[in-house]
């Protein structure tokens, strides 16, 4: 039985927000806090964290900060100058909903122990190095970033990988491979392969943990527009957060992930945001809402096509024409470009249309309000880590403004019912992982504006990722190879 509730009740009150190292404090007289959770993103992505007692922490912690090893972080510092510190940041403390103890968590900056600078490799970091120069550069203040992340709900997953063996294994009660179980009554209500969209229960039999997921997410004051089922079998699913600016959404987007996991793990379910689990059904995409406004007021609006503005439009070129690059931090694994196949369900094709769900940029249409006003970009996935993919559409877009970049005509045909010879004048993203790492290495001078990324970065992304990934996934044969080759 689900028990994200009760432990969510005995952590006292999540709808305290706090902006002050104080207010934190208070937080933890006021809920009898026990433990303080320190988090922060290793290179790759994945939030990392050490508990103290709540004794340990006071005031001065937010000055002096916490040591830890950062040679033992993925893609971080060398054994010989592995010293680092953690500076926690006060507006991120929440109480966690899911721990039995009462601990609050809050997400920290990493900087150099020596000369107190920011780390260059902490992705929240060049986060705010990204949101600093969109100021620097007079265009607007403020970014938004609303990003639809899709995942899979499964029952049972099981993989390895030998010296003379390797294979996965995922299952689902929702997965239509299971119409024939015996299940002791199978009820039949699997959803068939891409017939998963919006289906009610019983078809749809997550409606109540989505919502459970909901509330705990609200709780955390990220707000939620929607919620529901995904086109695939076996559970796919979205949830759908408000827009947010790009720091604040790059923190929501971790609490997200936290908390589906969580409240899946509650149901006795498990989650992956891993874009293409599945053959023969859609992957899980990550689309991106974007748009950027100065003073309050929205700048996408405009009189030209479908609405925008001259500057949305040049936003728009930066995006295609920088988007094999940006795929190295949207689509940030081998398995996305599972996903990412033309003449499949992901937009592959680098052109941009109003409502057009086929191309890689779309401009949604669904109110005329000048704040309304943004561009989809659809082909990024939810393994990516939010700080680094907002990031480099940002700079993307921001290098399509200062050079005036020309998106060209917009395709508002069906891209994926064209033929080759309509198709051949449109660019695509990579296809492959290593296809985006080499895109990376060779077109990454807008990203090293105003120092957001720096070539150590780039360079340590680019390595890491090929010794780590392309690499070792080049040298292992795959299940399907046996039933192409095996009598050669």
């Amino acid at each position: 039985m689900p028990t994200t509730r009760k432990k969510n009740s005995k952590g006292g009150s999540t709808s305290m927000f706090p902006k002050k190292p104080a207010d934190v404090l208070k937080m933890i007289k006021d809920n009898n806090i026990e433990f303080v959770d320190l988090r922060f993103l290793d290179f790759i992505g994945t939030w990392q964290h050490f508990s103290i007692p709540a004794r340990e922490f006071d005031a001065s912690t937010f000055e002096e900060g916490l040591g830890f090893d950062g040679s033992s972080i993925r893609g971080w510092q060398s054994i010989h100058a592995s010293d680092m510190l953690m500076i926690p940041e006060a507006v991120t403390a929440r109480i966690d909903p899911f721990l039995t103890i009462p601990t609050i968590a809050i997400i920290c900056a990493i900087v150099d122990p020596i000369t107190r600078e920011p780390y260059s490799r902490d992705p929240r970091n060049i986060a705010n190095k990204a949101n600093a120069y969109l100021k620097s550069s007079g265009v607007g203040d403020t970014a938004y970033f609303g990003p639809e992340l899709e995942f899979f709900i499964l029952d049972d997953v099981r993989y390895d990988q030998t010296a003379n063996s390797g294979y996965y294994f995922i299952d689902s009660v929702e997965g239509i491979w299971n119409s024939g179980a015996d299940e002791g009554p199978n009820l039949g209500y699997k959803p068939r392969h891409k017939e998963g969209y919006f289906p009610t229960p019983p078809t749809d039999s997550y409606q109540d943990m989505r919502s459970e997921m909901v509330v705990v997410l609200e709780k955390l004051g990220i707000l939620i527009e929607a919620h529901h089922h995904e086109v695939a079998t076996a559970g796919q699913a979205e949830i759908d957060m408000r827009f947010a600016p790009l720091i604040q959404m790059g923190d929501q987007m971790m609490w997200y992930k936290y908390v589906i996991k969580n409240v899946a793990k509650s149901y006795g379910k498990t989650v992956t945001f891993m874009p293409k689990p599945l053959f023969e059904d859609n992957g899980s995409g990550m689309h991106v809402h974007q748009s950027i406004w100065k003073k309050n007021k929205p700048l996408f609006a405009g009189n030209g096509y479908a609405g925008m503005s001259d500057m949305a439009m040049h936003y728009i070129g930066g995006i295609l024409k920088h988007a094999p690059t940006i795929c190295a931090f949207s689509n940030p694994i081998t398995n996305s470009y599972r996903r990412l196949v033309p003449g499949f369900e992901a937009p592959v094709n680098l052109a941009y249309s109003a409502r057009n769900r086929s191309a890689a940029v779309r401009i949604p249409m669904y109110s005329p309000s000048p704040k309304a006003k943004r561009l989809e970009c659809r082909f990024p996935d939810p393994a990516s880590n939010g700080y680094l993919t907002f990031s480099a559409m940002l700079m993307a877009g921001l290098d399509g403004i200062e050079k005036k970049l020309d998106p060209g005509d917009p395709l508002d045909k069906d891209i994926y019912s064209l033929g080759p010879e309509e198709l051949a004048d449109i660019p695509s993203v990579p296809g492959s992982l290593e296809d985006a790492l080499k895109a990376l290495e060779a077109d990454h001078e807008f990203l090293l504006k105003g120092d957001v990324f720096t070539e150590d970065v780039v360079e340590t992304w680019i390595d890491y990722k090929m010794e780590n990934e392309v690499n070792p996934i080049k040298l292992r044969p795959v299940p399907y190879e046996f039933m192409l080759y095996f009598d050669v």
